[in-house]
């Protein structure tokens, strides 16, 4: 077998394998190529996730027709002055994006430097068809139609528009919240879904892109150490998310996916977090180039650090750092239901005949009118809990969780066994309660909806729609009925009658996440029990709550019925033992 060398074009194609991977790919280094040209705007259009169109318009610096003509061929970059590639200072440098998605599909490339004519350059699937004067604002506009249309082989493994619509629109995100001084613009389809304006402050341009909530429930981040700057903002621990998808980490204004930065954000928010939930938060890194290496993968996505122990040292430093500063601070989400709660009601009271504690509350004023100077409300007194004894407690030699006898913290209930003391966490049982119930019915033929008299509107992004209204009818074999309300909006009509009165907001969040975490990668059975866990957990018992004895007991007795009681939904103990032995040797009986 002789060797031989490669023709150009096949060079290009597995080039293209590296780079670009599928449209979000080639996305991310065309916005790349817009930011490292000076855009102060930039305005993407999709069409069918990107399978069909992705164009790229920007208002930079724009190139001559001979700089065209050379960003097209391989290794020929502006952004490498000399050979030091370790000082790299933009976004892209290896001069490989142009000509590799020109050799996987149809590129129009057209370009006008300010006080020049345009330029325009057509190159189909690595050969060039057609070139010449174009009419457009200063700046660049590259589209790229086709991809991977002449590679069936590379095309089949394409997902749905939808899906490659949402990696689109989150390297959009990520590389808009890196540079809150530019404009950007998405199109998709013909309808805009994502817009922010110039020079946005970090914290607005973050919360703009995330969640709007995010604003004023976060902590701002900054720490310099040893040369080392470390900004952003972070998600108090009780603001966070059932998918780590919501963590957007950048070194040197380059949008990353390091294992050592999840790592360190994991550490930092240690102890103060469910362990199936993730901190929501923002950081930026910036490092001196010599101290990193960029040119780990072609992709650019990776990055190597020098000292990752200083780097890790820093994020958890500046995290715990700024969390500590909050304080108690907590997300406050307070309903108009639980607002109105604190209004004291009137109550009719009769006025004692010599004023009120002593004081002459009623004035006679020269007409000889009586006027009440009382207040014009009487607030209740506090109310007290009383629990009649109405039989004699059970007997403790029937039940193996034993016989309730009080309730700790609101939250542990304590039961007195034939052997020993149980110790119940309230909560993490009756999620697994819940649970079980909640499979059975859907064995029996689907859980029981409790229709909204109202239906709730909840806003979540456009993917988050997607999913939930890909399996919408799924969901209702669990009593949520919703519909498609808008881009960004679901309407929820019903919610499952075994979850009471529940947060139909936080639950069909929670949903659309655990949908995005496990939708693709687990069988139909294990997606539902994923979605069953998740509405569990929200129309469980809560910890603080005041539970009387029956209502202890009937928790007991469910639970020595019901399978896989011993533990919650997330693998926490539900119940703890201490046999008499053990209570013994605490007192030094034994």
């Amino acid at each position: 077998m002789s060797i031989r060398r490669l023709p150009e074009h096949l060079v290009n194609r597995i080039a293209a394998g590296e780079v670009v991977e599928r449209p979000a790919s080639a996305l991310k280094e065309m916005v790349e190529n817009a930011l490292d040209a000076g855009a102060r705007r930039i305005a993407v259009r999709l069409a069918a996730g990107g399978t069909d169109s992705i164009e790229v318009s920007d208002d930079g610096c724009g190139m001559t027709p001979a700089e065209m003509a050379l960003a097209l061929e391989r290794h020929a970059t502006s952004k490498l002055p000399d050979e030091a590639i370790e000082a790299v200072t933009t976004l892209g440098f290896r001069g490989e994006a142009l000509p590799s998605i020109a050799s996987v599909a149809t590129l129009t490339l057209e370009s006008r430097v300010r006080g020049a004519d345009g330029w325009s350059r057509v190159v189909d699937n690595g050969a060039v068809v057609a070139e010449g004067p174009a009419a457009l604002p200063p700046g660049t506009r590259v589209r790229v139609d086709g991809l991977f249309a002449r590679v069936p082989a590379r095309r089949k493994f394409l997902r749905s528009a939808k899906a490659e619509y949402a990696a689109c629109l989150d390297v959009v995100r990520r590389l808009a919240m890196a540079r809150p001084d530019v404009a950007f613009s998405l199109e998709h389809d013909g309808r805009r879904s994502l817009a922010v304006q110039a020079d946005e402050d970090r914290p607005a341009r973050v919360a703009a892109l995330t969640d709007r909530d995010l604003a004023a429930n976060c902590v701002v981040i900054e720490l310099e150490r040893e040369g080392l700057r470390l900004g952003g903002i972070a998600g108090l621990p009780t603001f966070n998310r059932g998918i780590a998808d919501h963590q957007y980490l950048f070194v040197n204004g380059r949008p990353v996916k390091d294992r050592l930065l999840v790592g360190a954000v994991r550490g930092a928010y240690a102890e103060m977090l469910p362990r199936d939930r993730h901190p929501v938060l923002a950081l930026f890194l910036d490092v001196p180039a010599d101290v990193v290496d960029v040119n780990v993968h072609p992709a650019k996505t990776e990055v190597r650090f020098r000292d990752p122990a200083l780097v890790r040292g820093l994020i958890v430093s500046g995290l715990r750092r700024a969390l500590d500063e909050a304080g108690h601070r907590a997300v406050q989400r307070p309903s108009a239901a639980a607002l109105g709660a604190w209004q004291a009601e009137p109550l009719a009271a009769s006025p004692p005949a010599s004023g009120w504690g002593g004081l002459d509350l009623l004035e006679r004023p020269a007409t000889g009118a009586l006027h009440d100077r009382r207040p014009s409300f009487i607030a209740p007194p506090p109310q007290a809990r009383v629990e009649p004894a109405w039989a004699p407690p059970p007997d403790t030699l029937s039940y193996p969780l034993g016989v309730a006898r009080g309730q700790v913290a609101r939250t542990y209930i304590v039961a007195e066994a034939e052997d020993g003391l149980v110790i119940v966490d309230q909560h993490a049982a009756h999620e697994r309660l819940v649970l079980e119930r909640m499979r059975a019915a859907v064995v029996a033929g689907g859980v029981a909806a409790q229709a909204l008299l109202i239906p709730d509107v909840v806003e979540l992004d456009e993917p988050a729609c997607d999913r939930l209204e890909a399996r919408a009818e799924e969901l209702t074999g669990f009593g949520l009925e919703l519909e498609r309300f808008g881009p960004r909006a679901v309407l929820v009509r019903a919610t499952p009658a075994l979850l009471g009165h529940t947060d139909v907001a936080a639950l069909v969040t929670d949903i659309a996440d655990e949908l995005a975490a496990f939708d693709q990668s687990l069988t139909l059975r294990d997606r539902l029990d994923h979605v069953a866990a998740t509405m569990a957990c929200h129309g469980s018992v809560r910890a603080g709550r005041v539970l009387s004895v029956a209502e202890m007991n009937a928790l007991l007795r469910e639970m020595e019925v019901t399978p896989h009681s011993g533990q919650c939904n997330h693998g926490r103990p539900t119940w703890v033992k201490l046999a008499h032995g053990d209570i013994e040797k605490l007192f030094g009986r034994r």
